[in-house]
């Protein structure tokens, strides 16, 4: 049997070399790398093979083959980085291999999400009592969070969607932006209320609803805001849309994939003001608190309204007091995916946090400022950390990004905005590490 000891210091080396080499390295893999891929297609043997040679193998094939998203010079997505201090929760939490659902599973998962939420709350301004789903990204964030909407406002009028489902349900409504994500409309889809059945409102030429176009409100509604739009990184004007459709009883739900990091600092956070007003909330912790993926976030202000929209019970299962994670998220089984926002938190504090936010900020008005300079019409007010590019017709926007992308010093993807071709450029990862901590290699 192979050591276990060795195995995970042969695991660490590996992970260092990558991490150590990744800047010098093409962002896109070679040829040759995509090529040794083929490597991984072998027929299923009847013996297995020491586990040395497994990461061996999985290093030598895999590792040339990836796309060196963990560094500083990808821009194409909000997809940030790994901050050292959650490169290693990841580790040591994998090793306990936790389900992180229940107390009687892991004590110790339970009570480091339950601070993790605690601090995500504080650093968000939203209201006490809200509850939280740690999720595996965004679009289950929004998902979750869209189920305890639709649970709420048929609730309102006497229809109980957990129990009863939808056939014969009252009649609900939902409005969208005109630049709503696709993730908020397969969310509406899995929960039955319809890819396509969404109500559009306009938006204004940065992507933010208008809150005077929206329509009357008569019987269940759920109104989907945005802050960060992904393309031109600008938030809704929450406020003034709870301000139009509260009074009529539509429930307010906040997509913030990205866009909610925006209030861990005093200059960014007028983006985003009477966020805290809402109803809802979805954010994804990879993309700017910078831990690894697997780590989206669902609020919701009612906390009740989440447990019973994805609560369970079952004789086998332990009845238990206190917060019990697995009430409210969509899995019953799942890893201790809070260690790593904890781990995130508490390294970077939230001075750090701030700073991680404004430093990808300075990045994209850094692009910005080059690319206008250069001659090159930005699109968007580069309010938070994206960037619209335009350098000139649909064919010569296309090879440019094409060229960036093959080129491999850095990548950043193409876009359709305001109908037209553009390069979309996304800052989200950064060293943002304390003064006399270890620095983020970035």
């Amino acid at each position: 049997m192979d050591s276990t000891a060795g195995l995970l210091r042969d695991a660490a080396d590996r992970s260092i070399r990558y991490l150590d080499t990744i800047g010098a390295r093409s962002v896109v893999p070679t040829p040759a790398a995509i090529a040794n891929l083929a490597g991984f297609d072998e027929a299923f043997a009847d013996s297995g093979i020491p586990a040395a040679d497994v990461l061996a193998r999985l290093d030598q094939l895999g590792s040339p083959a990836t796309v060196a998203s963990a560094g500083g010079r990808f821009f194409g997505f909000v997809t940030g980085g790994a901050l050292p201090a959650t490169v290693a929760a990841t580790w040591l939490a994998a090793a306990w291999d936790q389900e992180g659902g229940m107390w009687a599973t892991s004590p110790a998962a339970v009570a480091i999400e339950a601070t993790a939420h605690r601090w995500l709350l504080e650093l968000f301004g939203l209201p006490a009592g809200t509850a939280s789903a740690f999720v595996t990204g965004a679009t289950v964030a929004n998902l979750s969070a869209l189920a305890a909407a639709r649970s709420a406002v048929l609730g309102a009028v006497g229809w109980d969607v957990e129990a009863d489902g939808l056939i014969g349900a009252p009649p609900l409504t939902v409005l969208v932006g005109a630049e709503v994500h696709p993730t908020v409309r397969k969310g509406l889809g899995i929960l039955g209320l319809g890819r396509n059945c969404a109500v559009e409102v306009e938006t204004d030429h940065q992507g933010r609803i208008r809150p005077e176009r929206i329509p009357r409100i008569a019987g269940p509604t759920i109104v989907c805001t945005q802050v960060g739009n992904v393309n031109s990184g600008a938030a809704d004007p929450v406020a003034a849309v709870c301000d139009r459709v509260h009074p009529d009883g539509a429930w307010v739900h906040v997509d913030g994939a990205f866009g909610l990091w925006a209030r861990a600092s005093a200059k960014t956070s007028g983006q985003v003001v009477g966020i805290e007003r809402a109803d809802s909330w979805a954010t994804d912790a990879h993309k700017w608190l910078n831990v690894p993926y697997d780590s989206g976030l669902a609020f919701v202000r009612r906390g009740e309204l989440l447990r019973r929209a994805m609560a369970l019970t079952a004789t086998y299962l332990p009845v238990a007091t206190g917060r019990q994670p697995d009430h409210y998220t969509p899995e019953l089984s799942r890893r201790a995916r809070g260690v790593e926002v904890w781990a995130a938190l508490l390294f970077l504090g939230r001075n750090g946090v701030a700073d991680l936010v404004e430093r990808c900020c300075r990045h994209a008005r850094r692009f910005a400022a080059g690319l206008a300079a250069a001659g090159h019409r930005v699109m968007n007010d580069v309010v938070l950390n994206q960037v619209v590019v335009n350098f000139g017709p649909a064919e010569v926007n296309d090879a440019i990004v094409a060229a960036v992308q093959v080129g491999g010093e850095c990548w950043c993807g193409g876009t359709t905005w305001r109908g037209e071709r553009a390069m979309r450029i996304s800052a989200s990862a950064t060293g943002a590490a304390p003064a006399g901590r270890v620095e983020n290699r970035r």
